[in-house]
C-alpha cells in the first residue's frame, strides 16, 4: 500500500470498524500466503485454497481502497 494510505488507515482504524475488520483480514490473508509460498510443493487442493485466498485478498484490498475514498474525499 501507499504510505498516504498507511496513513489514512492508521488515521481512522480506531473508529472505522468496518474499514478495522478488512485491514484485520487483509493481513490474515497475507500470512495465509506467506505460509503457502514457502512451501516447496503444493497438493492440487492447497493450489485451489490458495488461489481462493488470493481472490479474498483483492476483494478485500478493493474494499479497503474504497473505504479509504471516503477519507480522501473528505
Amino acid at each position: 500500500m501507499e504510505k498516504l494510505d498507511e496513513q489514512l488507515i492508521a488515521r481512522h482504524i480506531k473508529n472505522d470498524t468496518e474499514l478495522r475488520k478488512h485491514v484485520e483480514e487483509h493481513a490474515q490473508y497475507e500470512r495465509l500466503l506467506e505460509d503457502f509460498n514457502k512451501r516447496v510443493y503444493l497438493t492440487p487442493e492447497e493450489e485451489v485454497e490458495k488461489k481462493r485466498i488470493q481472490k479474498k485478498k483483492l476483494l478485500g484490498r478493493d474494499k479497503i481502497q474504497e473505504l479509504l475514498a471516503k477519507y480522501r474525499a473528505g
